[in-house]
């Protein structure tokens, strides 16, 4: 359920307007961070595996694009899951979010360097990258926070 959801969620954000043509506010990582609230860091490892695979049968294809997606996709749930997990309530669920969406926006940036690319030029966009992800991640935390008390 979490998984369609979040595949809904990303197909939905691919029919909004961008400010940049790369830029995406992550809204399927709030289905991934639900799971790993309301569940375990397997769950939401499940549930962000999942959605990327749906959102490439059913929107993005298999491309350079779903390469970007998937890497992003499982750097964002190994950093929401190692600090959960490290630092427990420390880190709210907003907090949570940011890292995996600095991880996000690293690895999808690091990703591209290597594989599309290939050249030093694209970490002229780190900064814009860095302050994308802190965006994306309060607004993701925020709707995942809305989401939990919800579902309470």
């Amino acid at each position: 359920m979490f998984a369609a959801g979040g595949a809904a969620l990303s197909l939905l954000e691919n029919a909004l307007p961008r400010p940049l043509p790369w830029m995406r506010i992550g809204l399927a990582n709030v289905a991934t961070l639900l799971a790993l609230y309301l569940y375990s860091a397997r769950a939401a490892l499940s549930v962000a595996l999942l959605r990327v695979l749906l959102g490439g049968v059913l929107g993005r294809g298999f491309g350079p694009g779903f390469l970007l997606s998937a890497g992003g996709g499982l750097a964002a749930w190994g950093a929401m899951s190692a600090v959960r997990g490290a630092f427990g309530r420390a880190f709210s669920v907003v907090g949570v979010s940011v890292w995996g969406a600095l991880a996000h926006n690293l690895t999808q940036l690091t990703l591209a360097h290597l594989v599309i690319v290939r050249t030093g030029a694209i970490w002229g966009l780190l900064p814009a990258f860095l302050w994308a992800a802190g965006v994306a991640g309060v607004v993701t935390g925020v709707l995942a926070y809305s989401g939990l008390k919800l579902l309470e």
